[in-house]
């Protein structure tokens, strides 16, 4: 028989594979929205909204869909606008009410918005509205109480984080699935209606596989969770015994740093809010999130302009989209290892390693976000399918890196509520996405100009990671002045 150890362990193992299966296969569909939109569009959905035009170079009748491609921009600028801004009012459920509470109000959305879909049709197109905002909204909570998993394994912390972030994105392409499926002569219906029906797992995951509060970091010898062979502990993130546990982490968080000064942690949520390491990871986060939203939601009529209309083609791009999203939960843990690679390292003396790593990861990012940004404004089809590569690695890393930023530069009693606060405000800003459908359409369905411009914007994503580092170097250098000044002390009171 196993002893109470080795379930424990077992039990830390079937937490970490099925939180990944459920990151993988739910949390992030509605990021899959261009499968989805190619199998609503042959199902009818706002084709009431198609008109037939003549062209005025040839003049041969065309039907002109703009209206249509209108709605399904907008329903997927509310839902990814939601899936962000609620993480705020989530954060704070989380921090103050626990797993559990979250994941049951995550259920109930998800299967809502999977039921919803699943009774929807062609003259109830205003269903997807309510229907892809609820799935939105339960996938990101399922994510982020997910996240604290990689608390249960120490050095692999930041690598199980990003590990988990990019199962987020690989979930796009369930969508990508339901359109296969579609083509093979299986209804989305019944696709949707298996979706719902998988919320039983949620449900059974919640209780038997998370904890009713939170996992705390570091590890306590005798904290359990879930069914337990022994009498269950239960840690509370905002009580002072779990802020206690937190002593060997607070080094390396909540670092505003001014010039010439010696930083000094502070753990208090304000100040964490304040500082300029969270301004600009909030800065960061919300220009290449814009930049990427702006993507998704117009690939679909940047595919048909390409390609001169043509259906096959674009359903062919379509597809190699929705296939490279798979690639998410490979690519993520890469960013983790360059996060977690001086873990078990002996550390020079005045060396803050967690946010040196973090710097470099930061950095990668935000080149990832730029060349990806550089092609995608380039209007050449074939080209596209880089631009699929590189913006699977980008987003990978961006949202994995995200989170594992925040872990580890801010105390854990924290983080559901400035991960909500960064996700939240973050929305904000990916609202412009919108405008700039405008100004796509302004101009006729031409992507470039706007497409320029957000390749500009991007640019201001390298000051994050310069900060991180010359406050990391500014760190160094007063603490060997401290040092130096500790060392001459003894000497001066000798020669005295």
């Amino acid at each position: 028989m196993f002893s109470c150890e080795n379930r424990l362990k077992l039990r830390y193992k079937l937490t970490l594979v099925s939180g990944l299966v459920e990151c993988l296969c739910f949390s992030g569909v509605v990021f899959g929205w261009a499968s989805l939109v190619f199998v609503l569009k042959e199902d009818g959905y706002f084709s009431d909204l198609c008109v037939n035009v003549t062209r005025p170079d040839n003049n041969l009748p065309h039907t002109d869909c703009t209206g249509q491609d209108e709605q399904f921009s907008l329903i997927f600028t509310i839902a990814s606008f939601l899936n962000n801004f609620l993480s705020l009012p989530n954060g704070f459920v989380f921090d103050y009410f626990g797993t559990m509470a979250t994941r049951f109000i995550a259920v109930s959305l998800y299967t809502t918005g999977t039921l919803m879909v699943a009774a929807s049709s062609a003259a109830l197109s205003l269903m997807l509205y309510p229907a892809l905002c609820f799935i939105a909204v339960g996938g990101i909570f399922f994510l982020i109480t997910n996240i604290q998993v990689g608390n249960l394994f120490g050095a692999h912390r930041s690598t199980i984080i990003t590990l988990y972030n990019g199962a987020f994105d690989s979930s796009s392409a369930i969508f990508f699935i339901i359109k296969v499926l579609f083509e093979a002569g299986i209804s989305f219906h019944f696709s949707f209606l298996f979706l719902t029906a998988c919320s039983v797992i949620h449900f059974l995951r919640t209780i038997f596989l998370m904890p009713k509060k939170h996992i705390p970091y570091l590890i306590p010898d005798d904290y359990t969770y879930g069914m337990n062979c022994g009498k269950s502990k239960s840690y509370d993130m905002e009580t002072p015994e779990a802020e206690q546990q937190q002593e060997e982490d607070v080094a390396e968080i909540c670092l505003s740093l001014q010039p010439g000064t010696l930083a000094v942690p502070e753990t208090t949520f304000r100040s964490c809010l304040t500082s300029s390491s969270f301004l600009w990871h909030l800065v960061w986060l919300s220009v290449m999130q814009l930049r990427h939203y702006f993507f998704i939601g117009t690939l679909n009529p940047m595919l048909n302009q390409l390609s001169n209309q043509n259906p096959a083609l674009v359903s062919q791009y379509t597809n190699a989209f929705a296939f490279t999203q798979l690639c998410g939960v490979l690519c993520a843990p890469w960013n983790g290892l360059i996060m977690d690679r001086h873990k078990g390292k002996p550390l020079a003396a005045g060396e803050e390693a967690d946010l040196q790593s973090a710097a470099l990861s930061l950095f990668i990012t935000s080149l990832q976000c730029l060349l990806f940004s550089i092609c995608a404004a380039v209007p050449v089809l074939p080209l596209q399918y880089i631009t699929f590569i590189i913006q699977v690695l980008n987003r990978a890393f961006l949202y994995g890196g995200n989170a594992a930023f925040i872990s580890v530069a801010f105390p854990s009693q924290h983080f559901g509520k400035l991960f909500g606060v960064m996700m939240s405000l973050s929305a904000v800003v990916a609202l412009l996405q919108y405008p700039c459908f405008a100004l796509v359409k302004a101009q006729g369905g031409d992507t470039t100009y706007v497409n320029i411009a957000l390749t500009l914007l991007t640019l201001l994503a390298f000051i994050h990671p310069l900060d991180i580092y010359l406050s990391c170097r500014r760190m160094a250098k007063q603490r060997e002045k401290t040092l130096a000044v500790s060392s001459e002390a003894p000497m001066m009171e000798a020669k005295l």
